[in-house]
């Protein structure tokens, strides 16, 4: 299943600054706990967190990227 990421200026610049790759970013909103926020989702998993929406069928907008 190919799965689409958009990601935010501010998404880019904390998976830089985190050393997270795009491959985390899947497996957290894949495998990740859910967590309903104000505007979209937030997937945990391991020791990632990210923020996003869902756009459409395996197309989602990356907002932004945390470590625990």
């Amino acid at each position: 299943m190919k799965i689409t990421l958009f990601l935010s200026k501010h998404a880019k610049k904390r998976m830089a600054e985190k050393a997270v790759n795009k491959e985390q970013i899947v497996q957290a909103i894949q495998r990740g706990s859910k967590l309903r926020q104000t505007d979209g989702l937030l997937a945990v998993y391991r020791d990632i967190e990210v923020a996003y929406r869902v756009l459409g069928n395996n197309s989602y907008k990356i907002k932004t990227v945390k470590i625990r």
